[in-house]
């Protein structure tokens, strides 16, 4: 049966003035992204009502694009009732959940998407999983682990609400030095850890990279603590190119440090940002 769907999308102001600073539409709007998934998600399973992949679609532009609120008007073409010509259908108009203003991917992950090699993805204490939602949608199969469970729930129902079906979530105890995570050994295109630090672990990690497999990498610097008292544990927090010893044996593709601006509040955030590749 075949479906048209019209949307109507609010983008947040600052997208707008991120493709006017780089001149580029597809940085506020991606028309040809936002219709292909669209179509990927009407497409990975039957829908008995309008309405259920009307919320299909609506959660995943919530997501995956920078929408503040979507209007759609999800219709059956032929409707298979004698003497009809068209369908009324359904007109939904959803606004972005509260729930979902902190939950976009990290920015440095975003901005380093075209030097990821494309394949099987590991998130470190993937939380909610925003980070895994978004290699998801770009075509990663993706393992996430967290040692907690709501969290994985929470994001395996996202991930299936989305129509991502490359999102398997895993419970795991990270920290736990009589029992070692267990990672398998040149596993990965890709590993990420974001907000999250455990110093032991990134052996694991590094031995858990495929040859030519990139880590990327971003967390807290001890400025953080000592201007903020965020974390509130010094050792939660990376000292000055700490990070680079971490991960000797890499061939490093990005490093820096610095405060940023986050999309809420006025305040810097300092954290240590790294790229870096196993060597082939």
């Amino acid at each position: 049966q075949p479906i048209a769907v019209d949307l109507e999308l609010e983008y947040a102001p600052d997208a707008f003035a991120l493709a006017a600073s780089t001149h580029d539409i597809a940085d506020a709007v991606d028309y040809a992204a936002v219709a292909a998934r669209v179509l990927e998600v009407g497409r990975k399973q039957p829908y008995v009502l309008l309405e259920t992949l009307g919320e299909a679609v609506t959660a995943m532009l919530f997501h995956e694009f920078p929408v503040v609120r979507a209007r759609l008007w999800i219709r059956k073409v032929i409707p298979p009732v004698d003497g009809v010509q068209g369908s009324v259908g359904v007109k939904l108009d959803r606004t972005r959940p509260a729930a979902l203003l902190d939950h976009a991917p990290a920015q440095f992950l975003k901005d380093s998407l075209a030097m990821l090699p494309r394949g099987q993805a590991l998130d470190v204490a993937c939380g909610r999983g925003r980070n895994t939602l978004y290699l998801a949608s770009r075509g990663f199969t993706v393992d996430a682990v967290d040692r907690d469970e709501q969290a994985l729930a929470d994001l395996a129902s996202d991930a299936a609400q989305q129509g991502l079906t490359s999102v398997t979530v895993h419970a795991m105890e990270l920290e736990n030095p009589a029992r070692p995570p267990d990672i398998p050994a040149a596993r990965y295109e890709v590993i990420l850890g974001f907000y999250y630090l455990h110093r032991p672990l990134f052996p694991v990690l590094l031995q858990a990279l495929r040859p030519g497999g990139v880590l990327i990498y971003e967390t807290f610097l001890i400025d953080n603590h000592l201007r903020y008292q965020h974390p509130r544990r010094r050792e939660f927090c990376l000292e000055h190119n700490e990070l680079l010893d971490l991960v000797r044996g890499l061939r490093i593709l990005h490093y820096d440090e610095g405060g940023r601006h986050g999309s809420h509040g006025t305040e810097p955030v300092f954290t240590a940002r790294l790229l870096a590749q196993r060597e082939i």
